[in-house]
């Protein structure tokens, strides 16, 4: 809403749904003539507070107050969604042993850490690809949720389709929760 031309990857579809309401289409599928905002928690709270949805549906319509709130929220399900899709796949292996090999190898495309894990105990791997291929939005609940397990503190994405999926909602995840 900005103006600026920006990678669809780097935005957020909002769609007008029943009764003039914006919704976030995370997948970008929902019907609709799409309003595009910038992925991350200033922009969609600006377009909120300054009415943009409506300048950008060419009608009046309302948006939530706490829009980015609930943006942030579906993201970080589709993340856990993600992770837990790989784990059933067989693209995903957790334990600081079965990661460390995997990372060693070569299979490896992400290192997911858990967020509340020890920095002593995080500093014993290094992820495959440089800083970008490093996930720790999660907590060791909820990489544990979706390993089925009680918590999961070191996870590894293995190579394939996954990867690309769950690099994709880490990196939207983070720009929702940065204050830009």
């Amino acid at each position: 809403m900005s103006g600026e031309v920006c990678p669809r990857e780097e935005m957020i579809r909002f769609v007008v749904g029943p009764e003039a309401k914006i919704y976030p289409d995370l997948g970008q599928k929902l019907p609709g003539r799409g309003i595009w905002v910038t992925a991350n928690r200033a922009a969609i709270e600006t377009a909120v507070k300054k009415g943009l949805f409506s300048r950008g549906a060419k009608m009046k319509v309302s948006a939530d107050a706490d829009l980015a709130d609930q943006v942030e929220a579906l993201i970080h399900q589709r993340l856990l969604q993600a992770v837990a899709l790989s784990r059933k796949a067989g693209r995903a292996l957790c334990g600081l042993e079965k990661v460390r090999a995997a990372l060693v190898s070569g299979d490896a495309d992400l290192l997911l850490q858990a967020s509340d894990g020890s920095e002593r105990g995080k500093s014993a791997l290094r992820p495959p690809n440089g800083e970008e291929s490093w996930i720790q939005a999660l907590s060791s609940d909820e990489l544990g949720l979706a390993f089925g397990r009680d918590n999961v503190i070191h996870a590894a994405i293995l190579s394939g389709k996954f990867t690309d999926r769950v690099l994709f909602e880490a990196s939207r995840l983070k720009a929702m929760r940065k204050m830009v």
